[in-house]
This record gives structure tokens, C-alpha cells and sequence, in this order.
């Protein structure tokens, strides 16, 4: 008789979430806040005493979301903190390692990721608009890191991630802090989001 490999993983709030069929009721806002925070981006080859965390990518992200749409509902300004969420468990891959891993990889996120919307309430499918403007978002704070603490030269970020628009990047720059501070303000966006809805 075989036996079934595990699937599933322990989170610290004692959930057992399922990865091959997550459930919106295994899913707690401490978990993902405390793995995107020790999950770091770049593999962690950037600059600096810390990692640049997915959590502190996401608040960015969130931020830039919110110049590009800022008259957008605070569920979209939620989707766009979550749009890396699944990463707390299946961790940050750079984008060479995903296209070599193929469509299994990609599947496996499409679950997680409509689990976590729906139990924040957001539709498990995001609106093809919302996903551009998010991807916009995400692809300026791509633009941000490579220049900033990953070593890359402007115009070797323009080729990958394409001329970010610098208003929305004003003010803006890379910090990297303790994974426990950026898990605090992580925690506190969502719930003040949450509160929006």
C-alpha cells in the first residue's frame, strides 16, 4: 500500500494548511505576515544587514499600487498587498527558477491565492484590470530593488522590468529593516485595510 506524501504544512497559529487544496479556513493573517517576512527576495542577494523581505516588497508594492490607482477601493489596495501571500509557504522564487519549474508552479499559486482572497473577502479571481495595475506595481518595485540594493545598472533593470514611470517613484526608497518590524507593519496594513472594507 502507498502511502500518501504530506502536503500539507504547520503554521505557527497551528493551522495545517493543505497545498494542493488549500481551504480559506487553514489560513490566518500572523501566518503569512511572519513567512513573507522571513522570505527573502533575490535570493537574498542584495545589499545591506537584512534581507529585503517578500513582506517589505509587498507593502511597496501595495504603495506604488495605490499612485497608480488612487481612487481604487481598499479591496484592491488589499489584493495588491497580498498579491505575493502564497510566497509565505512556497517561498519567493526568482523568475528564471519559475519558467524552468513550468505550469505546476504557476497552478500551485492560483490555489493559494484564491484561498487567501477569499477568506479576506476578495473574489478568489482578480478582475484582469486590477491584476495589470498590480503587476504595474509590482514590475516599478521590481525596477526599484534591481537598482537600488540588488546591483543592477538602470539600464540592465530598464531591459527586465521596463521604464517605470519616476512619479511613482517619488519619495519612495528601500529599506531593510529586522523581519520582525517589517511583520508589525505588514500586520498593521492588512488590518487597517481590513477595517476599510
Amino acid at each position: 500500500m502507498a502511502t500518501r506524501t504530506r502536503a500539507w504544512q504547520r503554521m505557527l497559529s497551528g493551522r495545517r494548511l493543505d497545498l494542493l487544496d488549500p481551504t480559506p479556513m487553514d489560513i490566518e493573517i500572523e501566518d503569512i505576515a511572519h513567512g513573507l517576512a522571513f522570505v527573502a527576495r533575490w535570493n537574498g542577494q542584495t545589499r545591506g544587514d537584512f534581507a529585503y523581505s517578500v513582506a517589505e516588497h509587498s507593502l511597496l508594492v501595495e504603495e506604488i499600487f495605490g499612485r497608480i490607482s488612487p481612487n481604487a477601493p481598499a479591496k484592491w489596495r488589499l489584493a495588491a498587498l497580498l498579491h505575493d501571500a502564497p510566497e509565505y509557504v512556497i517561498g519567493d522564487m526568482i523568475s528564471p527558477v519559475k519558467a524552468a519549474v513550468g505550469p505546476g508552479y504557476g497552478a500551485l499559486d492560483d490555489r493559494l491565492s484564491a484561498a487567501i482572497h477569499l477568506r479576506f473577502g476578495l473574489p478568489a479571481e482578480l478582475p484582469k484590470a486590477i491584476k495589470r495595475q498590480i503587476k504595474r506595481a509590482d514590475r516599478v518595485s521590481a525596477y526599484m530593488e534591481a537598482t537600488q540594493i540588488a546591483g543592477f545598472a538602470a539600464a540592465e533593470a530598464q531591459k527586465f522590468f521596463g521604464m517605470p514611470d519616476e512619479t511613482l517613484m517619488d519619495g519612495l526608497a528601500i529599506t531593510l529593516r529586522p523581519p520582525a518590524n517589517v511583520r508589525a507593519e505588514f500586520t498593521a496594513r492588512h488590518r487597517d485595510l481590513m477595517a476599510q472594507l
